[in-house]
């Protein structure tokens, strides 16, 4: 068999939802599609992420069926243009709301200061037929797009909030009608026409409407952002002249020239020159970061004092700025278990609400006081009306948003929605050592010089026989020795003793730097500087001895520094309750070392790679725990975990098995996104009590609950504006998350 398809996932933009109910149709519709694996459709910004190896045409077929449209949504689509769509339907909702208001306040005017005729006299006879025709006209400009999607969802058998509000507006002028025909068989307390009710009721939700686009728009901001740092040509050399050409047309193993201001075009590997690139919008670090030969630069970074070649290594959506980009996307897309709840009770929350409405008009019909037949159809509209679901299908998908966006400008990257509600839940957290707590960078320590010997001769002696070594300490030494201006000394039969050192000839001495074990082989006798070894072995450094013709001329002591914030990081984390345990590979002189350092207090050493993942399923019987790692080897620990904390300067692996990747490695960023996982959740839980409480409360008082204890009864005037009310405090509620001080 060959090699399966890797299944894509593709991003539709979906024009026509208008409440959680449009999002249970939408999904279902390209759930039907063959080949579709998953589906998550984002309300807040009106868009759907598709997985499988589906047909791309019809993905957008189903969703035109089910009374909508798609468009595909590819590469890194100009940013100018979605906003300025944006901007567009704001104003088009803006002017049918304006329309809709000048001509219902007109109507309220005249009746309440008696300019119009009654309905039952001659002129009142022509006067509001034409009146008729007006709102008729308005209900068209102002409503079209509500009575087209209710009618799309009846005749997918479905109900939404456009349903609702067609039916409260259509039957407030429908019945405005009917009262200038029947005048003189209706009631007197029935004879009032509600063709200001309907206009009015239009413009409030166009109004809600126009000002949620606008605020919702804002949400997405890290993303324009985000795009907005590619530039869109690149200075490329060929045939040994620099030409500018767009983006697009870059290949791999392109070389690049970049100059001072300029922005970096895609991610490579600097070979010629040296600068200060400013990466924060990608990592959240305010520091410029020096780049010298060999060092990787990243796509949207700005380059700052020097000019440089390099070489491409990542183009197209493979950067790493277009993977950040996608990793926002899709968790702005996705569900936490909290709103895939919301979305059950959404999709049965419109059909409950016509329900009660024919229930409230058949009770008032029934035995209401008269006239019957007008509190009745006042009552019920007004259920229809303030009723609309929009608060309760905005209050989850507009918060995660608004977070996710908010973490990647601080160098935080949610890749699952699940995380964000899950992070703020944990108690325990396992830390790997190398790269997570320390650099990973191991660094000549200290230098101690024995007998006639000093500590550059020392140092020089152990560089220039490591000169030669491939074993990651000697790069350390080799550093030393360059920031110290040691210059090296030729070196002759030169051999290498796995897991012992190095030996080799220098200045026709025979010199040895190693492991005690090393020494031994070689009858060297050490066991003088014993105390002194086990001293540096215990502060978490790893000694080297150094020997000269049999005797020993001095100690290299190499050590894995913990990042400057460790210890800080984990201070926060203790004092959020946070239990924090240390697993490493180390040994457990090291590992306790390091720990004590860092100030943790549980440490598990010598754990090997495939044991870190059962530790944490040890520990998830009692805890919830997360673990932060940046190896290969804690691929399998991430993924266990609860929630998996990527170090973004590791490995691509760890980085893929994550939840949440570190762009800049900081610790302190886990505490971060611990506290924007608690501070999103009270912020869902704040937005779904306010839409609950104020459908709860007011569909009774819209039912006329309290009429027969204080008589009274909602205007669906006013109902309109409070069901608008409510879709704006949850959109400027979730929107507060983006002025959250995250850093202590």
């Amino acid at each position: 068999m060959g090699a399966e398809q890797k299944a894509e996932e593709l991003r539709l933009s979906i024009l026509g939802m208008t409440c959680a109910g449009c999002v249970s149709s939408v999904e279902a519709a390209l759930k039907t599609v063959a080949g579709v694996t998953a589906v998550a459709v984002n309300f807040a910004d009106h868009s759907a992420v598709v997985q499988g190896r589906a047909n791309h045409q019809a993905l957008l077929k189903a969703v035109k069926d089910a009374g909508y449209e798609a468009a595909i949504m590819q590469g890194l689509e100009d940013p100018s243009q979605q906003e300025e769509l944006e901007l567009q339907r704001y104003r088009t909702l803006m002017k049918k709301a304006a329309v809709a208001a000048v001509v219902g306040l007109l109507l309220m005017l005249g009746e309440h200061l008696m300019w119009f005729p009654d309905i039952s006299s001659p002129e009142g006879q022509k006067f509001w037929p034409l009146i008729g025709l007006i709102t008729l006209g308005v209900l068209v400009y102002s409503g079209l797009h509500f009575y087209k999607g209710a009618l799309n969802a009846l005749t997918h058998g479905q109900a939404n909030m456009d349903t609702l509000i067609a039916l409260g507006t259509g039957s407030a002028w429908l019945y405005s009608c009917i009262i200038i025909d029947y005048y003189s068989s209706l009631p007197s307390l029935a004879k009032h026409a509600y063709f200001e009710a309907a206009v009015v009721i239009l413009a409030f939700i166009n109004l809600g409407s126009g000002l949620e686009t606008l605020s919702r728009g804002k949400t997405s901001r890290a993303i324009r952002k985000l795009i907005g740092l590619q530039p869109r040509t690149a200075r490329v050399m060929r045939d040994g002249t620099e030409i500018d050409i767009a983006i697009e047309n870059v290949g791999l193993g392109e070389t690049i020239r970049v100059r001072p201001g300029e922005k970096i075009p895609v991610d490579g590997v600097l070979f010629e020159g040296h600068s200060t690139i400013d990466e924060s919008m990608l990592t959240g670090e305010s520091m410029p970061v020096e780049k010298t030969i060999g060092s990787e630069v990243v796509a949207g970074a700005m380059n700052q004092t020097g000019s440089f070649l390099f070489k491409a290594t990542r183009i197209g959506k493979d950067t790493a700025l277009a993977q950040i980009i996608q990793s926002v996307r899709q968790a702005q897309s996705s569900k936490p278990d909290i709103a895939r709840m919301v979305d059950k009770i959404s999709a049965v929350f419109v059909p409950a609400v016509v329900t009660i409405a024919v229930l409230t008009f058949i009770i008032w019909y029934s035995v209401g006081p008269e006239p019957s037949l007008g509190y009745a159809f006042v009552t019920s509209m007004t259920v229809l009306v303030i009723a609309c679901p929009c608060a309760l299908g905005l209050a989850t998908p507009i918060s995660v948003m608004v977070a996710v966006g908010r973490a990647a400008e601080s160098g935080i990257l949610i890749r699952k929605g699940e995380a964000l509600q899950r992070a703020g839940e944990i108690t325990c957290l396992v830390l790997d050592k190398t790269g997570t707590i320390t650099e990973g960078k191991p660094t000549v320590a200290s230098v101690y010089a024995i007998g006639d010997f000093t500590e550059n001769q020392v140092l020089q002696l152990a560089a220039s026989i490591e000169s030669g070594s491939e074993h990651p300490l000697a790069a350390s030494v080799l550093k030393a020795a360059t920031e110290k201006n040691i210059s090296l000394d030729k070196v002759t039969q030169f051999e290498a003793i796995l897991g012992h050192g190095v030996t080799a000839l220098i200045n026709k001495q025979a010199v040895f730097l190693g492991n005690k074990a090393l020494m031994d082989s070689k009858k060297i006798s050490y066991s003088r500087y014993n105390a002194k070894l086990e001293q540096l072995s215990a502060l978490g450094q790893t000694p080297m001895l150094l020997a000269v013709d049999n005797k020993i001329a001095g100690i290299v002591a190499v050590s894995d520094p913990i990042k400057k914030d460790s210890v800080q990081a984990v201070q926060h984390l203790r004092e959020r309750g946070i239990r924090v345990i240390m697993v490493t590979g180390d040994n457990p002189i090291t590992a306790q070392a390091v720990a004590n350092l860092a100030g943790i207090t549980e440490v598990r050493a010598q754990v090997l790679p495939q044991d870190k993942a059962e530790i944490i399923k040890t520990l998830q019987a009692q805890e919830i725990v997360g673990m932060v790692g940046d190896g290969i080897n804690d691929a399998p620990a991430l993924v266990q975990a609860d929630v998996g904390f990527a170090i973004g300067t590791g490995t691509d692996v760890a980085i893929e098995s994550a939840d949440v990747v570190i762009l800049q490695g900081s610790l302190l960023k886990v505490s971060e996104a611990i506290d924007l996982s608690k501070a999103t959740v009270k912020n869902i839980k704040q937005n779904l009590f306010g839409a609950f409480f104020y459908n709860t409360l007011s569909i009774p008082v819209a039912a006329g609950l309290l009429y027969p204890i204080a008589g009274v009864l909602l205007n669906p005037m006013i109902a309109g504006a409070a069901m608008a009310m409510s879709s704006l405090t949850v959109v400027f509620n979730a929107n507060r998350l983006r002025w959250l001080k995250l850093r202590d």
